[in-house]
């Protein structure tokens, strides 16, 4: 293998994960086995990688940006016949193995500028969620990113993020992971989350979901105001104060203080649009 004059390049926001126990705990998270399909997002020099094929799985299919990695990649694992790659955009590249079938699982320690768009590409958005599911994803990101995924209402990283993810998938931490346990070393903390999303029966109806969706973009985007504020300009008062007063929601909370399934309950109520 040969990934000699390459050093970590800002641009594509590469920093390599070396803490051996923090790579493992990430396999240990994915909880691998034999008929598991792997996709693995940004293999950087192969340090997860290794660990992939060396865990049960029956395949572990990588897609890396950085042209000048990917010969390494096809040099250090190129004869295992479970492992494939593609070079190009997580973004815009096709996700489908080389069958033509998906993965199940993915593992990926994402480049933290693109960790929205690629949150979207993923677990998808309420109204349109990814079909189909991944039985779970593993993924190492910007710990303030992970802390408003998981958060609880009425903490200040609470978000309208938090409710999305919330309502798509199971949420939790797998492990901290400190700068030192990169090279180079970024300027952030760093968590593991591992998301679970929901099966088809779980997820809100469709158009349920876009009311939802609406609600949150009209609310969060004034997240200091009292909700009467917000949502009071375009709901009417008289249909929303006994609605809201129904589900438990106080017109003098500001968003971050309602819980993601209130917020699925006020959605429920309207019968138009917000």
């Amino acid at each position: 293998m040969s990934f000699s004059g390459h050093t970590a390049r800002k641009r594509f926001g590469q920093h390599w994960l070396h803490d051996v126990r923090v790579l493992d705990q990430i396999v240990e998270a994915a909880r691998l086995q034999q008929d598991d399909r792997v996709l693995e997002v940004g293999p950087g020099r192969g340090a997860l990688t290794e660990r992939l094929l060396a865990s049960p799985a029956a395949q572990v299919h990588a897609i890396e940006l950085d042209r000048d990695l990917v010969q390494g990649l096809h040099d250090r694992f190129g004869t295992d016949t479970r492992f494939s790659l593609r070079g190009g955009d997580v973004l815009e590249a096709p996700l489908q193995l080389g069958d033509g079938g998906f993965a199940n699982k993915v593992v990926a320690n994402i480049p933290y500028n693109i960790t929205g768009p690629l949150l979207g590409r993923l677990v998808g958005h309420l109204d349109r969620p990814v079909e189909p599911t991944y039985d779970c994803l593993v993924l190492l990101v910007q710990k303030e990113v992970a802390e408003r995924i998981r958060a609880k209402p009425g903490r200040s990283s609470f978000s309208a993020l938090s409710v999305r993810m919330q309502l798509l998938a199971d949420c939790s931490l797998v492990c901290p992971v400190p700068p030192r346990c990169f090279q180079p070393p970024p300027k952030v903390q760093s968590e593991v989350i591992l998301l679970k999303p929901f099966p088809p029966e779980r997820r809100l109806a469709l158009d349920l979901a876009s009311r939802v969706e609406a609600l949150l973009k009209r609310a969060f985007q004034a997240r200091r105001k009292m909700l009467r504020n917000t949502l009071g300009s375009v709901i009417d008062p008289q249909v929303l104060e006994p609605l809201a007063a129904s589900v438990g929601i106080s017109l003098q909370q500001r968003p971050q203080e309602v819980a993601a399934e209130s917020w699925v309950a006020l959605a429920r109520g309207l019968n138009q649009d917000v």
